[in-house]
Formats: C-alpha cells, structure tokens, sequence
C-alpha cells in the first residue's frame, strides 16, 4: 500500500512541475487530484452512465420489451451466443444491451431526481433549522432523529406496500432516505457560520435573515453539499435496486437494474448473463459514483483552497 501511495506521488509529480523545495499551491494540488486515477476513472464511469441514459433510445438496437421467443435466453457473443444480440437475451427473448441500457436510464434518473428533490428539501431545512430559534432547531432535529431510529429499508418497504407501488411513491420513498443527510449537513455549516464576522457585519447592516442565509451562507455550503450529492446518488442507487429486486420499486415492464438482477435469479445456474450483467452494472455505476465523490472531496476541500 506505502508503495503504490509513493508511486502515486511520483506519478502526480510529473504532471504538475513543481520547483525542488517548494510547497505545492492549491491550484497545483486540485489539479493534481482531477488528474488521479480514481478521479478520472469516476468522472469517465459517471459521465458514461449519464450519455446512456439520456441517448438510451439512440444507443439501445431494439426496444426494451421487444420479445423474440425463439431467441430466447441466447448467450452473450463471447459465450458462444451471435452479434445479433452482444449480450444475449433473456428468458423472454429481449435483447440483454437494450434492456440494461434502459434499465440504467430508469435507475440513474429515479436516483437523481431523488437527490435533486431531497437536497432541495434538506438544504432549505438545514438553513432555516441552523439559523433560527434553538426551540424550531431542537423539534427539526428531533423529527429527523425519530426517522433515523426507524431502519430505512424497513420503513421503506411499509410504506411502498401500504401506499402501492408507482414511481411517484418510489420517488418519496428516495427522497425519506435522503433529505436528513443533507440537513444535519447544512445545519453544521451554518451553526458554524453564523457566528462570523462578515454575518454579524450583514446583520449589523440591517439585512433580512433570509437575504443573508441566500447571499452570504448558501454559498458556503455549496461545496459539502455537492461532494455528499454524488454520495447520496450512489446510495439511492442501491435503495431502488434494492426495492426494485423486492418487487416494491419499478414495474414491469419498465426495466430497471435491480428488477433485471430479480427476474433472472431463476435462471442463475443456466443463464448467468441474466443475473450477472445487470449486477455488474449496479457496481460499477456506484463504485464511479464514490470514486467522483472521493475526488470531489478531496479537490473541495477547504484546507487546499487556502493553502
């Protein structure tokens, strides 16, 4: 491990020239992280999923339900199966590459409308929870202590099999799980900020509360707010698999990762590829979510900004 870390160094050295003896300046340095293997590898497995998704028809050689029962269960071209269908197709006789590339579309958007949504809700509570009275802080944080105490994949699946399942639902379900992260966050920053000399100075200066939490501390916390983002993606992720696999997330016959994984684990000891491709998927598209997390992370962080 010491070993690759100093390979790394090294590596990291070349691209950036720095004069012997002298301490790297922050640009140096968050240039240095963009230009890491993990951040690069991220960046490349995120911006890969998002094309997907949004040129899904374009990309996609057939349509996600379009059935062929005599081709049924083909294997992928490498496993003897033909380029008609590269990753085979499934029990239905439905192209495997059509169905995962439409299966990532449902699963990215459903986890980014998500965490659009619950960072939406959780930042505007986290300021206004920060900022004002101790007494509207403790009930905010006590609600969100109560939803805490509650397992989420429990209190997920209650509410999906009560309230039935649609995706407006599995998009409330997404939201539950994420907006307490990204309050308890901007409720620190701002506890944290309030007390500084430019807020006290835009107090003094007679300004609303709202105008100093919109112009003064939001912009302050853009930054934990983006890094916890694509963390949060990638967690809401494996929510929806998790509930899709389940039978509570996305219906057929709109496809989804976690659905596919669910349809094939009947045919595991005959057709792998149904099984393991979408779980593969699943995998890599969040191990490139945290790895772009990890990066942003470390090029955010406020230490090498002022160094």
């Amino acid at each position: 491990m010491a070993g690759q870390r100093v390979a790394s160094t090294a590596a990291e050295s070349a691209v950036v020239p720095v004069a012997a003896g002298a301490r790297p300046t922050a640009r140096q340095r968050r240039r240095r992280g963009w230009l890491s293997v993990p951040a690069l590898t991220g960046f490349v497995i995120v911006t890969a999923a998002v094309l997907v998704s949004v040129f899904a028809p374009v990309v996609a050689p057939y349509g996600y339900d379009d059935q062929d029962l005599e081709q049924s269960v083909q294997p992928p071209v490498w496993a003897g199966g033909t380029w008609k269908h590269v990753l085979g197709t499934d029990q239905l006789g439905r192209d495997m590459l059509s169905r995962l590339v439409y299966g990532a579309r449902t699963s990215m958007s459903l986890a980014c409308l998500g965490v659009i949504l619950a960072g939406s809700v959780g930042v505007a509570i986290g300021l206004v929870s920060g900022y004002s009275s101790s007494r509207l802080d403790a009930v905010i944080m006590r609600i969100a202590d109560v939803q805490l105490s509650f397992p989420y994949l429990l209190l997920a699946i209650a509410f999906m099999a009560l309230l039935g399942t649609s995706l407006l639902n599995l998009v409330i379900v997404l939201v539950l799980r994420s907006w307490v992260v990204y309050t308890r966050l901007v409720r620190v920053a701002v506890l944290s900020l309030k007390e500084r000399e430019f807020i006290m100075a835009a107090r003094g200066l007679g300004l609303r509360s709202g105008r100093i939490l919109l112009r003064h501390v939001a912009p302050n916390v853009a930054a934990p707010f983006l890094v916890v983002s694509t963390l949060q993606l990638a967690e809401l992720i494996i929510v929806e698999a998790s509930l899709s696999f389940l039978g509570l997330g996305v219906q057929p016959p709109l496809p989804s990762l976690g659905t596919m994984v669910s349809q094939g684990r009947d045919y595991l000891t005959t057709a792998w590829w149904l099984v393991t491709l979408p779980g593969l998927s699943i995998v890599v598209t969040v191990l490139g979510t945290n790895l772009l997390g990890d990066a942003l992370r470390d090029i955010l962080d406020p230490r090498l900004r002022r160094s």
